[in-house]
């Protein structure tokens, strides 16, 4: 088991049940059970972000490097009370983890909880009662995803913002090229996140 360096209390939690980890600095997933990676979030992490839309861009790359992952959303709070969203964006969200990422979803009390439910799947694997997938191959990124996912590194943009981008200005040349007022043209893209945009494609590099 390999647990991401920032999960402290995680790991002395895991090291007070005398459990067996490696603690390491990980891209993707904050705990890794063979072929098993789990993304953990307090319940305020998930509605935070929901927000700032980073959830989805991380749960794809978490479903593309794991044959099985999971999303453990850690709290007993109401989550629909946390923050001023909508409990339908919040309800809407969680099925389209679960129904079109293929995403299972898993709810803990707490910390402790959480550790409990990483014990069980351990105790599970010693046993040979979970059956992980052989590895597949992954297949290469088509033209279009490497399109989509080059747009996708500017500040803000997630996928479907990354899509409209270039369904508006039909390639990646022509986004970098258009100045502030013409990324404007596309719904969602303010002045700052056009600001944004321009300022990594222009600024000097700095060693």
């Amino acid at each position: 088991m390999i647990i991401d360096h920032r999960e402290r209390e995680l790991v002395k939690e895991l090291a007070r049940r005398k459990l067996k980890y490696e603690v390491k600095q990980l891209l993707t997933a904050d705990i890794i059970i063979k072929n098993i990676g789990i993304e953990r979030k307090t319940q305020q992490d998930f509605i935070n972000s929901i927000i700032d839309k980073r959830l989805i861009d991380q749960l794809i790359v978490l479903k593309d490097n794991f044959d099985v992952p999971l999303l453990i959303i850690e709290g007993e709070n109401n989550i629909y009370e946390l923050r001023n969203m909508h409990p339908n964006a919040i309800r809407g969200m969680l099925a389209s983890i679960a129904i079109d990422y293929q995403i299972p979803i898993i709810h803990t009390r707490n910390l402790n909880d959480t550790c409990s439910f990483i014990e069980s799947i351990l105790t599970r694997l010693e046993r040979g009662k979970i059956a992980i997938p052989l590895l597949r191959k992954r297949k290469p990124l088509t033209l279009k995803e490497r399109q989509e996912l080059i747009i996708e590194s500017f500040p803000g943009i997630g996928n479907l913002l990354a899509k409209s981008l270039l369904k508006e200005f039909k390639s990646v040349k022509k986004i970098i090229n258009s100045d502030e007022k013409k990324l404007q043209r596309v719904e969602k893209i303010g002045p700052k996140k056009a600001s944004e945009i321009k300022k990594v494609i222009e600024e000097e590099y700095k060693n």
